[in-house]
Order: structure tokens, then sequence, then C-alpha cells
């Protein structure tokens, strides 16, 4: 059904199409979605010790104020992360902020953290309770003068209602986000985060999602620094401000962050390089380009324990977990494998 709607639904403004979808699954007017292969064994797994039906989760950025993240479950996911939130509410960045890439099956984003804001957050989740392993993604205000001040705000928010927190650090459209990858800030972050996290007494497992544009010599630092602190998983990774030259779409140049198939092949090969520094010791959510079994199989070969998607999901329609599914046993029933951990890491270099 999706195919038929979708050349109608690519006439409308990508972020008008993206409020219909969520009003859509708000009123549970997405049909039920046959999954012949719903319960596999050969998609099983744990995540933060808690079973879930597959690895295949929804990224964050689509469910942005945790809205229809059980709707999202409905749909085949096997965790959902909502958010980015923010400490106070904010409209993000002036419109128009969303561009589709039809040709190069992308998109390109600066909506800044548009974010209804922690409170109304928390509340919407108290009141929802989530039916599914649901994670929150954090980040800071946009003319905030202390960003590391609202992480850990919204971890005060947060950290007795949710499955896992993310500590977005990745996204290229809040200024000066990413200068948390520099060594010390990133050190002086994640030490302030596990104090806060003391004082709490939370166990809550703490995510970092880092930026595909990081060089390559900065894995070992990031690395070093996670595993000392003990993070519980990286999620790599966010959308990228390069990658724009090979593009066909007249909107290539637009400023923001590009996701979708562009970003598959850094995706994969940045996943690929901190599996070999974490050798197995901090689970990697792998995303970036997942719309098939294909593409997942590709992340799992690289070393991606979970994968996320939304761009995906954006080309492909509501049933792409499903698909993904489908396709990939068909290649782990070829390759031998009884389950898809069976094949994580086993890229040939």
């Amino acid at each position: 059904m999706f195919s038929k709607l979708r050349s109608l639904i690519f006439k409308l403004d990508p972020e008008i199409a993206h409020n219909l979808a969520i009003k859509s699954l708000k009123f549970n007017l997405v049909p039920n979605i046959f999954d012949e292969n719903k319960n596999d064994p050969m998609f099983k797994t744990n995540l933060f010790g808690k079973q879930i039906e597959n690895p295949i989760g929804l990224a964050a950025g689509f469910d942005k104020n945790a809205e229809v993240y059980n709707a999202l479950f409905k749909l085949g996911f096997g965790f959902v992360e909502a958010g980015t939130v923010t400490p106070i509410k904010q409209p993000g960045n002036p419109k128009p902020r969303i561009f589709r890439l039809e040709e190069d099956q992308a998109l390109i984003n600066r909506l800044g953290f548009n974010s209804f804001g922690a409170d109304n957050v928390s509340s919407k989740i108290k009141s929802n309770q989530p039916t599914g392993l649901l994670g929150l993604n954090i980040g800071p205000n946009k003319d905030s003068k202390d960003k590391l001040n609202d992480y850990l705000i919204c971890l005060k928010k947060f950290h007795d209602i949710a499955d896992y927190i993310t500590i977005n650090i990745s996204s290229p459209n809040t200024e000066n986000l990413r200068d948390f990858h520099d060594q010390n800030k990133l050190e002086k972050l994640i030490g302030s985060i596990d104090l806060q996290m003391k004082e709490l007494k939370s166990n809550t497992p703490i995510v970092i999602k880092i930026s595909p544009d990081i060089l390559d010599e900065q894995a070992t630092q990031i690395s070093e620094i996670l595993l000392n602190h003990q993070i519980k998983a990286i999620i790599v990774s966010n959308t990228t401000e390069r990658k724009r030259e090979n593009l066909t779409n007249i909107s290539k140049h637009q400023k923001g962050g590009l996701s979708g198939k562009p970003l598959e092949s850094r995706s994969n090969q940045l996943i690929n390089i901190f599996y070999n520094l974490l050798k197995g010791k901090i689970p990697i959510i792998g995303v970036g380009g997942v719309d098939s079994g294909e593409s997942a199989y590709a992340k799992f070969l690289a070393g991606a324990n979970f994968i996320q998607l939304y761009t995906g999901m954006v080309y492909e329609g509501p049933n792409i977990v499903v698909k993904i599914k489908k396709e990939l046993k068909e290649l782990l029933i070829n390759k031998g494998a009884s389950n898809f951990q069976d094949i994580i890491g086993k890229k040939e270099n």
C-alpha cells in the first residue's frame, strides 16, 4: 500500500509528511502488518539485559517527543529511541529544514533539536507505559550557556523512566555540539555524567552517539574513554556534513546533516574501526543507510551488534522491519548461520 501512496506523500513538504505520519500512528491509522518471522529465534537477542524480538531499532529523530513509541513497537521494531529531547522547549531552526534527495535515497535535515522539552516528554512517558524497550536521546538547548549541565538536567529527568539514555554529541545542527568529541571535553562530559548517575543511584545504561565525521585516529581516544568509564554502548553514527560530491539531487548543498544511503559506506567503515578497538567489550549500534536485509547484513559483518534506521523507513514505508527480517533471514540461511549474531564482525579486511 505504501508504494502506491508514496508518490502522493512525496508531493508534500517533508516535515508536513512527517507530522502526518506521527498523527497516523497516534490514531492507529497504520494497518496491521503481517510478520511471518515474528519471534523467530534467528533474530532474538538481549539489549541492556532485556530480551528483544529483533536487533532492529528506530533511530532518534522520528519520534522526537515520545508520542508514538508504542505504535512503532507494533510495526516490529525491537527497540525505539525517542528524542533528541532538550531541557527546555525550543522550536529548532527556521523552516524549511528537511530536504528529500530522492535520487540519492537520502535526507538532509537541519532541524536543530526541535523539542517539546524534558518536562513534557517525561509526562508523556509516565502516562503511557512503553510496551517495548525505549531509549531517550538527550541534548542541550541551542542558546544554553552550559551545554554540559543540560545533559545532567535531562539525566535527572529521565534516568528512572528510560531503558537507556543516549548522549547526543554528534548532531551537526547545534553549534559547537561536536566539540565534545575532543578528548578532554569528552572526558569531562562523561566524568560528570558518571558523578550524576552515582548521585542519582541510577544504573540506567548510558550510550554515546558519535559523528561519522571524526578522524579515524580519534576513534582510538574515544574508545579508551568509553572503556574507562564503562559506557554501555556506542551508536555509530549520526548524520554527516560531508559526502555531497557524488549526490545527484539539486538539494545536495543544503546546510544540515545528510542521512541515508550516501552515509552507508562511511558508517560501516567506522563501525569496523570501533569493532576492532572495543573488542566486544562495548556493544555497537550501527546506523546509516539501513533499508534492506543486505544493508543490515553489511552492518553486522562490519561489527554492529544492533542496528537503527530512520531514512530507510521514509523511503520503504512502515513495513520496513518485516522486509529487512525476511531478506536478512534468507542471507543468513544461505551462509549457514542460525542467528544473526553468528556473523557479527566477520567482515574480511
